[in-house]
Parts: C-alpha cells; structure tokens; sequence
C-alpha cells in the first residue's frame, strides 16, 4: 500500500472524508486501532495529546503502521509540538492558534492544522499563510451554516470542522465547497477500547470512509 504524500496542511484535509480524533489511555491499543482504521479504509489518523500514553503510542504507530498517516492533536505548547515530531508524527492539529504555539508548530517542518472558531482567527492565520484549517468546536461554534456564512468573505480557506460532529451530521458538512474532510471522535468510540474490539473500530472505519457529501 502507497503512504501518502503529506506535505502541506491542505494535504491533510485530502486523506479520508473522516479524521479520526483518537483518546487513548493504553498505549497497547494504539497499533491495533490504527490496523483497524485502516483495514477499514481510513488512511489517517491524530492521536491526541491529552494522555500520559498519547506520545508513546504515536511512536509505535509510525515505527508498527507505516501505511496510515500519523498526527499529533491537541497541540498546546512548542515542547508538545516537538516532542510529537520527535515521536514520529507527521503532522500537528492545535486546537487554538496563540503565537507560541504556531512558532512551535513552525518550527517542527511538519503540516498543521491550526484551530480557530471565529473569523478573525481564521483571518490571521490565513495572513501566515495557513489555508487549511481546523474549525473548533465545531458544533458550538455554529456549524454547518457558520463555515457557509463564511465561505464568502473567506474563499480561500479550507476547514476541517471538529467537535460534535456526528457518522449523521457529518455529510452535511462534508457538502461544503471549503470543508476537504471533518474530525470525529466516533470511530473508536470509548466502550470499544474497553472491550478491545477493535473489530468494531474497523466496522466503523469502513462506514466513515464511504461517507460522501450529502448522503
């Protein structure tokens, strides 16, 4: 199986019609999450930093699966940025975009994808040159009908919504010319860790990667 050529954050939003946003507590079942991802024909995904295990299992992911594409989220300072770079990461997502973390997330060389949720945010970023960006929390923020409010004003940014976001809401989103693909947390879902199940994170990969607008 071909990795995929990732070399911009506009790279990212190409990968799968789902990014999913993944919580573990046991770095055991990182390998087995990602092989059921992407048994399931999902070609990414962002293991997210807010467990003590996140950096170590985004270590055995690139070095067990190298087929998926492996990312950081969560990203809230430099150090995480480097410390997910040096783990093997080949992107960042952050959840808001403060100075210092885009320096950081600068710093490393790899694709981000940094978050905003109001105009002004998604303004400045794009002045830094960032079009592909993270809308977060999705939901909250407004929406569907938010980012196609915005699309106007702003043509020329790229999103991947996140927060909130449901295997139902999700194609609505996936309608809008400037949303490339939308994060989800669904896919492996918190019982299914429990239970190991990784049969049913495939089952679930498998109806996300199949998603398309409007369905």
């Amino acid at each position: 199986m071909e990795v995929p050529d990732v070399t911009t954050g506009s790279d990212l939003l190409d990968l799968s019609p789902v990014m999913p946003v993944v919580v573990l507590d046991d770095a055991e079942d990182a390998v087995p999450v990602a092989e059921a991802l992407l048994a399931g024909g999902i070609r990414v995904i962002e293991l997210t930093l807010r467990t003590p295990v996140a950096v170590e299992a985004i270590r055995r992911v690139a070095a067990k699966v190298p087929d998926i594409v492996v990312g950081a989220g969560t990203v809230t300072s430099p150090e995480q940025a480097a410390e997910a770079a040096e783990a093997g990461a080949a992107f960042l997502v952050t959840p808001g975009c403060t100075d210092r973390v885009l320096d950081g997330a600068f710093a490393t060389g790899l694709p981000f994808l940094p978050g905003a949720s109001t105009v002004s945010e998604a303004m400045r970023l794009g002045e830094r040159g960032l079009t592909a960006l993270k809308f977060f929390p999705a939901e909250p923020s407004g929406g569907v009908g938010y980012l196609r409010s915005i699309a106007g004003p702003l043509p020329g940014l790229r999103f991947c919504p996140t927060g909130g976001i449901t295997v139902e809401s999700a194609p609505r989103y996936l309608a809008l010319s400037t949303v490339g693909c939308v994060g989800g947390s669904w896919l492996t879902p918190k019982d299914a860790l429990a239970r190991k199940d990784f049969a049913h994170i495939e089952t679930l990969a498998r109806e996300a990667a199949a998603l398309r607008p409007g369905a």
